[in-house]
């Protein structure tokens, strides 16, 4: 076994024998996200390396603590990427391991899938000290429960990743960027009407270009694929809708922004009452436009929905976003430099909660992994 593996194994034995909890880290880019962190730091960052790489098979095999800039920049270099856009949130020292956990996607993630589609096997250490795999290195190789994708989003509360197997996509030929002055509810509209068309969308973003009054609400529309398709598709969509075609060297920048969440939108407005939370709000993509009273961005054409509010809203927006077949959830605490943030996620139902516990108990029995990362008690 390698050593560095060894010794987070060795970590991992001692703390279940003792019950110490242990908090799973690798770049920290994400230590914003979830609850509370507790536990004896049991960092990943050591076990990296891209392990095996076949472009023409479109599959990559990873330790946990490589960093994702390392990932992607060996992918470029064969012409290739993670479809899902993983979010570095303007960081550097991101991890594989920690875009897996996470389970977060960028702006592609509605046309092109999130994380979950893409992992194709993992191995991990889980609380026993056990190094298990499953999955492997093709689509098709599950029989029976899908271990490899429940780590998806488990944020490390059931065992420690090690190894990931990912499905990997070529880079598109063509790209464009198209920018409409419409309010959301139009805005909403057009992204249906388009959607139900053979049109190469990729992504959008819908948002108030500033928050001060009278100022333009703008739809951009990222477009991805052949070049013919492209402009095909340009042609027919500022044939429905006025608009403009933005340069890409302007366009792209500004998507990295939104996928890392510092275009202006995301810096926290002041609050002289209460501090405010940044809130992600997830519901069907034909949901109407929700009856708030705090201005939003929204992407997935339709489907993620942002605002900042306090978190004395919590019950009225949980309740909005229900009654539209979605859940609300702090992405960022009124303080990001906190780390005990509560009732972060949408409570879950009865039944949904008894599958937690009994996936914890049989990944971690000493509940040693990121307690209460996700919800209390977990």
């Amino acid at each position: 076994m390698d050593t560095a593996l060894q010794h987070l194994t060795d970590q991992i034995n001692t703390a279940a024998a003792q019950r110490t909890p242990l908090r799973i880290r690798g770049g920290g880019s994400k230590d914003f996200y979830g609850e509370t962190l507790q536990g004896v730091l049991l960092d990943t960052t050591a076990y990296r390396g891209i392990v095996s790489y076949e472009p023409s098979e479109l599959v990559v095999t990873v330790r946990a603590g490589t960093p994702l800039a390392e990932l992607e920049g060996a992918l470029a270099e064969k012409g290739q990427c993670l479809a899902f856009e993983p979010p570095r949130f303007g960081r550097a020292n991101g991890t594989c391991g920690g875009m897996v956990a996470a389970g977060l996607s960028g702006p592609a993630r509605a046309s092109m899938g999130g994380v979950r589609d893409y992992v194709l096997g993992v191995q991990f250490v889980n609380g026993r000290g056990e190094h298990l795999t499953f999955g492997g290195q093709v689509m098709k190789n599950v029989a029976g429960y899908d271990v490899s994708r429940l780590m998806v989003g488990a944020m490390g509360t059931l065992g420690l990743l090690t190894e990931i197997s990912l499905k990997v996509l070529p880079v598109a030929p063509a790209e464009a960027t198209l920018v409409f002055e419409l309010d959301q509810v139009n805005a909403l509209a057009q992204l249906h009407r388009w959607g139900a068309q053979p049109l190469p969308l990729n992504a959008s973003c819908w948002v108030r270009d500033d928050t001060a009054p009278n100022t333009p609400e703008l739809l951009f529309v990222r477009l991805r694929g052949a070049v013919a398709a492209v402009e095909s598709a340009c042609t027919r969509m500022l044939a429905d809708v006025p608009g403009n075609r933005m340069d890409n060297a302007q366009a792209g920048p500004d998507w990295t922004a939104c996928r890392d969440l510092k275009l202006p939108f995301f810096t926290a407005p002041v609050a002289p009452a209460e501090p405010l939370a940044l809130w992600r709000l997830s519901v069907p993509q034909t949901a109407p436009v929700l009856d708030l009273p705090w201005p939003q961005l929204v992407e997935w054409h339709g489907g993620q929905r942002w605002l900042w509010a306090p978190a004395s809203a919590r019950e009225q927006l949980r309740q909005a976003v229900a009654a539209a077949g979605g859940s609300a959830s702090v992405f960022i605490a009124a303080s990001d430099t906190t780390t005990g943030a509560k009732n972060c996620f949408s409570p879950l139902s009865p039944a949904i909660a008894q599958i937690h516990r009994r996936l914890k108990a049989e990944f971690d029995p000493a509940g040693i992994f990121n307690p209460g990362r996700v919800y209390a008690g977990m």
